[in-house]
């Protein structure tokens, strides 16, 4: 009689078990299914994407800085109040070629390591209107060498697309 007892208990317990089992995937699947329908649901109540037309911006205005005529495109020279923020200060002369513009620092500091490599002597000036980063492979007291250095610079670099858009800076105090 103990034994049947015994038995008996245990299969009560081993039904209750798994009927509470049975009832809580039943809970879930009503959980998932209901999911699935607010989802079905937002997806019916999104607008179709709207068709937008993409900003054109205008070309930023350069200042030409007028000295004896060299051929020289004009439109590569531009006139920026820069300060020096890595490198040698004293250095830096009135025309600059430039090789690289960055909004951070850090990717100006990486390109000016890269070139310290090739032999360069860069420096990183600020561009406080423009809140730039330039990075100045070379500087000049005129424009013709400064524009000779820029093409000899450019030449040196021909799979460079980053550097084939090396300019002349013009510093203004």
């Amino acid at each position: 009689m103990k034994k049947q007892t015994v038995l008996l208990g245990i299969g009560v317990c081993l039904a209750l078990a798994f009927s509470s089992c049975k009832s809580s995937e039943s809970a879930y699947k009503k959980a998932y299914e209901k999911a699935q329908q607010q989802e079905l649901a937002e997806q019916a109540t999104t607008p179709a994407p709207v068709e937008t037309t993409p900003v054109v911006t205008a070309p930023v205005e350069t200042k030409v800085v007028e000295s004896a005529p060299v051929a020289v495109n004009e439109a590569d020279v531009r006139q920026e109040k820069v300060t020096v923020v890595s490198g040698n200060e004293s250095s830096l002369q009135d025309y600059s070629v430039v090789c690289g513009s960055f909004g951070i620092k850090a990717n100006a500091e990486g390109l000016k390591t890269y070139l310290e490599g090739e032999g360069y002597a860069p420096v990183i000036v600020f561009n406080a209107d423009a809140a730039t980063y330039r990075v100045v492979v070379s500087t000049h007291a005129d424009r013709a060498s400064a524009a000779a250095a820029r093409d000899a610079f450019k030449a040196k670099y021909p799979d460079r697309k980053d550097f084939q858009g090396s300019w002349l800076l013009y510093r203004v105090q």
